[in-house]
């Protein structure tokens, strides 16, 4: 048995990960200070470029976090209050936020319970002559059913906005449909929060797209709705730029992504092996359809949860419940008039889900011990 000597494990281990890319850090801080170009500089501009390159997307279109993406991208669609935005309960409630804060209704639809994404088969069922956008959620670290939302958006002209804070980096490819996840709808949205797989070290994120007009009014969107001259606004926009500071570290952190997701890669393979004959939790499942970047490592447990994290806590190996209450019994949802039991995957998996420690710094021994100490933790509750 590995013991627990200075192990000091972390949900997320972002110090050490910073201290690999210290000097390149420095440098370029060094380098916005000297030119003192801190909005819309040239490491903006120079991030957005490879990111494009990276993703093979057309645009890419930075902003202050994932939040303004989201606000964005249903803004440049030129919807109207009352308009239905159709989304999932099982999501950081900035999801739905965005739509809310809009005058939109969120219109829920319930995940699949492996995948934890949006489940595509329930989704006409919950269109109306109101329906404008689809928006899915690629949780954890991939991608919701692309093949099949985009042919039900085609059918019924709906708009598709993806909410890729998640699963930056991931590829998708089912029936004819490929690409990075996050460029197969009409805009793609990301965080770049300090804990994301792409991660800055302050709030920041940035929209997706192919096409030419709506990355056009994304852009004046962002810059208060002035289009085409300063101090012209042609409509409603917002303030929401990337600094120098975020694009730079966003610079340096886009040569090491497939590094950072090849080591969770590692970690998840490690874990699955290690947890997947222990009867009390089910590990992961992997689409098909989606590489994983386990942006989050989760599995399902089939007893108490909160008595197994209380046991895991007591030998020094931290945990997360993303996400303990489902966004239709929030308090700020009730007005949407759903009830519990309105979608009982979702309402199960947010009793019995557990996210184990996922970074880019887990050594074997770390990982060794955490397993170690989730196979104690589950003798002790079942």
């Amino acid at each position: 048995m590995v013991q627990a000597v200075d192990m000091n494990i972390q949900v997320v281990d972002l110090y050490n990960q910073y201290l690999k890319i210290k000097p390149e850090v420095d440098e370029r801080f060094q380098q916005i200070f000297q030119s003192s170009t801190y909005i819309n500089g040239p490491f903006v501009k120079q991030f957005c470029s490879n990111l494009a390159n990276y993703l093979k997307v057309k645009h890419v279109l930075p902003c202050a976090n994932g939040t303004d993406a989201l606000t964005a991208a249903l803004m440049a669609l030129d919807m109207r209050p009352g308009d239905e935005v159709i989304t999932v309960p099982f999501t950081f409630v900035a999801t739905a936020e965005a739509i809310s804060l809009l005058g939109l209704k969120p219109v829920f639809v319930d995940v699949d319970p492996d995948t934890f994404n949006i489940d595509a088969n329930k989704i006409e069922a919950a269109i109306t002559s109101k329906t404008k956008c689809i928006l899915p959620v690629h949780l954890y670290g991939q991608a919701a059913d692309m093949h099949q939302i985009m042919q039900i958006a085609e059918a019924y002209d709906l708009y598709v906005i993806e909410d890729n804070a998640q699963a930056i980096g991931a590829q998708y490819c089912s029936n004819g449909t490929k690409g990075s996840v996050g460029t197969l709808g009409h805009i793609g949205c990301t965080s770049f929060y300090p804990s994301k797989n792409l991660g800055a070290y302050g709030d920041a994120g940035a929209m997706f797209t192919n096409d030419d007009e709506l990355a056009e009014r994304l852009t004046a969107i962002l810059n208060h709705g002035q289009a085409k001259k300063k101090y012209y606004s042609e409509f409603i926009g917002l303030n929401s730029r990337l600094d120098s500071f975020q694009a730079a570290i966003l610079g340096i952190k886009l040569q090491y992504l497939d590094d950072y997701i090849a080591a969770r890669r590692h970690a998840a393979d490690f874990y699955d092996v290690a947890l997947a004959t222990n009867g009390f939790s089910q590990i992961p499942v992997r689409s098909p359809q989606s590489s994983h970047v386990f942006h989050q490592y989760t599995i399902k447990v089939q007893g108490n949860r909160d008595e197994l994290r209380n046991q895991l806590s007591k030998n020094g190996v931290p945990s997360m419940v993303y996400y303990p209450q489902p966004l239709h019994m929030h308090i700020a949802y009730r007005y949407l008039g759903y009830k519990q039991g309105d979608f009982p995957v979702t309402e199960y998996l947010a009793k019995q889900v557990i996210s184990l420690p996922m970074h880019t710094e887990l050594t074997t021994e770390q990982l060794t011990y955490i397993c170690e100490r989730y196979l104690h933790a589950v003798k002790k509750v079942q």
